[in-house]
């Protein structure tokens, strides 16, 4: 005999087989349950990260700006206010103070992977009859491109740009009706005027984004609007995406700047994001709760069943802990074989699915992300989930007195 198949596993196996009946369909239920756990697991996993990629994909996480302007009340020479209406000033394109300095605080922070100085602006874009209005953000393309992956995105030309030249988004360029190698001429609000070619064309999924976005060089922006030796912005990429606002909160409270983050700038799309969290786990906390009473109801039975023999065992000289291990071994067996049942369903299911669930155009709708700990996470949870559903039968079987459950 094998050293760990002591009395207590034995005696769970030998019940189990003998009622396989029983046995096939708990593990039917709970290999069902535990697939739909795994495959609803991950595809909110995968159309989260997706979603959230393809709104990073075009914003940096967090933006450091210069704050807002505030008037204040005029007053007279005795202190008394002149005027208590006071009508907040339209906000100018104004450089961040002391940037270097905030720029080297925060690539020294432990929760900042990325940061680089941009300039940014509202122009007019003009080519020919027709005329856009355009935000032109000027970065240094080595570290903003690994904030905004705009490289990955080109449909036309290249990412590679110089002192004179332009990338816009796909809907510019159709409402332009450019290409690249085109000119284009970019005015800004006070007049400045630069003629720029077009290097490159982008499509960062985005229609807002791709009508709007364009990118020059970082000296480029700082000439157009006037801004030689300043930054607009500070653009930053954190450790833990999710960790954007809070992050943002604190430099705001410990600097002086407005700090803005993707999640502040997303509200409803990260609300969203948390709904379909919470709804997802209180579905799949619904199926779990529903393998463990599918567990205990077999158990249950299972207790009824056997009381005779329980009671023999118990008159054998088995003691209450042995008779309690039995049973709690018969719920970690169903729970875990269940769960492996269950992993290659929910596997199989998402393969299919990634297969089958094609846009109209053939095209996937997003990549499939599975993660191996999903399926060690759901295993666990489910020979942990089969223990505990069958704590109450165990106690039941090891209260049950020998001399009345062998008379019946």
């Amino acid at each position: 005999m094998k050293p760990w198949l002591t009395f207590g596993w034995i005696a769970a196996l030998r019940f189990l087989a003998e009622g396989w009946m029983q046995t096939m369909f708990i593990l039917g239920g709970i290999a069902v349950g535990v697939g739909v756990i795994i495959f609803m697991a991950a595809m909110l996993a995968s159309v989260q990260t997706n979603y959230t990629n393809r709104v990073l994909t075009w914003q940096p996480q967090i933006q450091l700006q210069p704050p807002d302007e505030v008037a204040r009340p005029l007053r007279r020479s005795t202190g008394e206010i002149e005027a208590a209406a006071v009508q907040r000033p339209a906000q100018r394109n104004r450089p961040l103070d002391q940037w270097q300095t905030i720029l080297v605080g925060m690539r020294a922070r432990p929760d900042v992977v990325i940061a680089t100085p941009s300039v940014s602006g509202s122009a007019l874009a003009v080519r020919g009859d027709a005329s856009r209005s355009i935000s032109v953000l000027g970065m240094e393309p080595e570290d903003y491109f690994r904030i905004v992956r705009l490289p990955d995105y080109m449909v036309a030309g290249t990412s590679v740009i110089g002192t004179d030249d332009i990338l816009i988004g796909v809907n510019l360029a159709e409402d332009m009706g450019a290409e690249t190698g085109d000119k284009l001429k970019v005015n800004a609000a006070d007049g400045t005027l630069r003629t720029l070619t077009i290097k490159g064309v982008f499509d960062v999924g985005n229609r807002g984004a791709n009508e709007r976005n364009t990118y020059v060089a970082f000296r480029t922006a700082q000439s157009l609007f006037n801004l030689v030796g300043g930054v607009t912005d500070i653009d930053i990429t954190v450790r833990d995406v999710n960790a954007a606002e809070n992050v943002a909160q604190e430099i705001e409270a410990l600097l002086p700047v407005k700090a803005e983050s993707w999640i502040k700038n997303n509200f409803q799309f990260f609300t969203a994001i948390r709904a379909q969290t919470i709804s997802s786990l209180l579905i799949r906390s619904l199926v779990g709760l529903s393998v463990a009473f599918g567990i205990a109801a077999v158990l249950v039975v299972s207790v009824l069943q056997r009381s005779k023999d329980i009671g023999i065992l118990r008159a054998m000289g088995s003691s209450r802990g042995q008779v309690l291990r039995i049973f709690l071994i018969q719920g970690g067996v169903l729970g875990f074989l269940g769960s492996i049942i269950g992993s290659v369903l929910g596997g199989l299911a998402l393969v299919l699915w990634h297969r089958y669930a094609r846009q109209p155009n053939g095209e996937e709708f997003f990549p499939l992300i599975v993660r191996p700990s999903l399926f060690l996470w759901s295993s666990l949870l489910a020979t942990l989930t089969g223990i505990f559903a069958g704590t109450v039968p165990a106690l039941r079987a090891a209260n049950l007195n020998p001399v009345e459950a062998i008379r019946g």
